[in-house]
């Protein structure tokens, strides 16, 4: 058992790291490839042509190897740093179908926010460091995007 025990304390660990973030936003559920019926079957009351909104709450987890000398998988202020960039700065206080040119031609879905999300962090974080995305559409709400 001892000689277990180095050799796990010589292997390098794995953790996860999960940043919390809430942003405020409108959308309105419409596809351009459904008829006005249509939409108003599939999406209900959150096709209503004005719009309806959220108080979103993002979870954005990385996962990598905890570094022997910082002791961190990543420093909290870069990742804070690119949830600004990513969610907040695009996303916060907008109407994702106007103000967010991505959902001109994607419906606002809470999995297509995901998805945004997702691609938009990716390109901000160290690589291969990204594992979920999680948002909190409502209380009772919650969309997982893995990048799958």
């Amino acid at each position: 058992m001892a000689g277990s025990s180095q050799s796990s304390a010589a292997a390098e660990r794995v953790g996860y790291i999960t940043r919390l973030q809430s942003f405020s936003a409108c959308h309105r559920l419409h596809s351009v490839h459904l008829s006005d019926e249509e939409n108003t079957k599939v999406y209900g009351k959150c096709n209503n042509p004005n719009g309806h909104g959220h108080n979103y709450t993002v979870e954005v987890t990385v996962r990598g190897k905890i570094d022997r000398v910082t002791g961190m998988v990543m420093n909290l202020t870069d990742l804070k740093r690119c949830i600004e960039e990513v969610i907040m700065i695009p996303l916060d206080h907008k109407n994702l179908d106007k103000d967010v040119p991505y959902f001109a031609t994607v419906v606002s879905t809470t999995e297509n926010l995901a998805v945004y999300i997702w691609d938009n962090m990716v390109k901000v974080l160290p690589p291969n460091l990204l594992h979920e995305i999680k948002i909190h559409e409502t209380d009772k709400n919650i969309v997982v995007y893995r990048g799958e």
